[in-house]
């Protein structure tokens, strides 16, 4: 990681504020699963263990204005982006407090307010949306950016091609990013991918720039992410990011993935951002132990908060069903 001094503009506040972020993502994440585990959290639920500096390093680099889209393991991305914590544990169980009014669950989460435009089941389907969004941004002359998360499993989709060549074709503000955790499933895109090895440079068939960079150091993630904002943000086209990182669990929590080796296994273990940032704070001298104990004990106090908001929230009214369809107000003569 880098040395303090190469990161001048940070400060021990925003520092602190990073491992807080990337702390709540893995307890949050953390007590989805207990609360999956009761019943209390329905359907699929994929949590995002071991990729939370990308969601924080690349987040905390846009303007309130930019947008995000991406896909269905969206909860840490979530809340990067300022969604509380409340909001998105109630989503997850369904509830009318939710933040997509409990309609969406685990892998739709959306905030208009800060233009957050949802997580997608469908794998790529967020890609072509993205570039739909660019395009609507250079229609009105903006320089707002779009970020677009997806997964390596991804990259196989005929969308990713369609976004890609569309983006680089008129030039639209799009970061197309990729979070290479080594597999789509439980299939490794060493079996799936020609270039898994070297996926970033996939884009150069579309004229486009593109990176790579440790997935799991949430500081080069962030300084990256800077370059490539301002160069799309001044017009000069997409760019495609592509991060080296690794889920610490499985698929969903349903799948225990015996797929993966247990060499493998252990020595993404041993690259867990978290702990990784922590020692790099401690290092340079900027934290100590009675820091982390702080920003931990209120972490717990938080999620704990969350998941009782959410048990007691209420379910959404049956009329509910029949809003936000085409219009945000019910049709007329639909019960309410």
């Amino acid at each position: 990681m880098l040395k303090s001094g190469d990161v001048p503009e940070l400060n021990k506040t925003d520092l602190l504020d990073f491992y807080r972020q990337m702390k709540l993502i893995r307890e949050f994440e953390r007590e989805s699963e207990r609360q999956y585990t009761r019943g209390n959290i329905k359907g699929f639920l994929h949590v995002y263990n071991g990729e939370e500096a990308i969601a924080v390093g690349s987040i905390n680099t846009l303007r309130p204005d930019d947008y995000v889209v991406t896909h269905y393991r969206d909860h840490g991305q979530a809340l990067a982006r300022g969604i509380t914590s409340s909001e998105v544990m109630a989503e997850l169980m369904g509830k009318a407090t939710g933040c997509s009014q409990g309609k969406g669950g685990s892998m739709h989460l959306f905030s208009s307010e800060l233009n957050f435009m949802g997580g997608y089941a469908i794998v790529g389907g967020q890609l072509t949306i993205a570039a739909g969004i660019g395009m609507a941004i250079q229609y009105r002359g903006a320089d707002q950016v779009v970020l677009c998360f997806f997964g390596d499993g991804a990259v196989n989709e005929g969308e990713f091609h369609e976004a890609m060549n569309l983006a680089a074709i008129w030039k639209l503000p799009v970061i197309f990013f990729c979070e290479h955790n080594l597999y789509g499933m439980g299939a490794s895109s060493k079996e799936t991918l020609v270039m898994w090895d070297s996926l970033h440079k996939m884009a150069d068939a579309y004229g486009m720039a593109n990176y790579e960079v440790d997935g799991n150091d949430v500081l080069a993630v962030r300084g990256l992410m800077r370059k490539v904002n301002a160069e799309v943000r001044s017009g000069k086209g997409p760019a495609f990011i592509v991060a080296r990182t690794y889920r610490l669990r499985g698929h969903s929590v349903a799948d225990p993935a015996n797929y993966r080796p247990e060499t493998e296994v252990e020595y993404w273990t041993t690259q867990d951002p978290i702990p990784r940032f922590q020692d790099w704070l401690t290092d340079e001298g900027i934290a100590t132990v009675e820091d982390f104990e702080e920003i931990d004990a209120a972490v717990n106090d938080e999620v704990v908060l969350a998941a009782e908001f959410a048990e007691s929230s209420p379910w959404p009214e049956p009329a509910a069903l029949y809003h936000g369809v085409y219009a945000d107000r019910p049709a007329e003569g639909i019960p309410t």
